[in-house]
């Protein structure tokens, strides 16, 4: 099990948000995200720290428009060391690739209708390769089961986080991320279930985050999860306002590799 850091990026500015509250953007309606913090340094800061730091893997994620400078700015200060998400497509995955991203994450682009489009994603592979790509099937809640949503984590799709969608889209990418979207920056404790679904079904490394709110919850997600679901910290890590020491982590990070 790794931590894997993030890089949240709204209004060009580096964040930490509550997930659900984030809504499709649109001229006539007002921002409705609930921002938990927003960092007086720019995104190339934190690339450097979890450069210097020698911690792989971590996501940077566009919020909607206006991003592209600071996400930039990220990845040409970690080349290599971030994988980046936020709109991206056929056309322009090799432009973040290029910049200096590891991989790319697509949730959105895949689906039609709301069922994942295989000549979509049949098309992102011929364009970039498994290697360079994440499947990001972040998810809510529904009927006990946990529905990927898409278009800012607020449209359910027809499919779900189960071993026969892991194994199956586990053939088209590298990793998988998934948040917890319900508990996204709530800082009030994981979704469990999640991660023991991801620890014991997927054939491939996955990243969970969302709703961490102790250093404790890294041992955790280590045991539920058996040892095999990386974590990633946003709101409580005291680099964002929590309360969670970053050095701490690092420093779990390393012992447990």
């Amino acid at each position: 099990m790794k931590f894997r850091p993030c890089i949240d990026i709204k209004n060009g500015k580096v964040v930490q948000i509550v997930g659900s509250t984030l809504q499709e953007s649109r001229a006539e309606a007002p921002d409705t995200a609930i921002t938990n913090f927003e960092s007086s340094h720019d995104s190339s800061y934190f690339a450097k720290l979890y450069k210097n730091n020698a911690i792989y893997g971590g996501h940077v994620i566009s919020l909607g428009s206006g991003n592209h400078d600071a996400v930039i700015s990220a990845l040409h200060a970690f080349a290599g060391g971030l994988q980046f998400g936020g709109g991206i497509n056929p056309d322009n995955a090799a432009i973040y690739l290029d910049a200096g991203a590891s991989h790319v994450i697509v949730t959105s682009y895949l689906f039609s209708d709301g069922d994942i489009d295989m000549d979509r994603v049949k098309l992102l592979v011929k364009k970039i390769g498994k290697k360079n790509l994440v499947l990001d099937f972040s998810c809510r809640k529904r009927d006990e089961e946990y529905w990927i949503v898409t278009d800012r984590w607020q449209k359910f799709t027809k499919v779900s986080v189960n071993q026969k969608n892991l194994e199956q889209f586990a053939k088209y990418c590298d990793e998988f991320l998934v948040h917890g979207v319900d508990v996204e920056g709530k800082m009030a404790g994981i979704e469990s279930y999640l991660v023991e679904i991801l620890g014991r079904y997927s054939p491939i490394p996955v990243t969970y985050a969302g709703g961490v709110k102790s250093f404790s919850d890294l041992d955790l997600v280590k045991r539920i999860g058996c040892d095999r679901v990386d974590l990633t910290i946003g709101s409580a890590l005291d680099i964002f306002g929590g309360t969670i020491p970053y050095k701490e982590v690092v420093k779990w990070h390393k012992s447990n590799q």
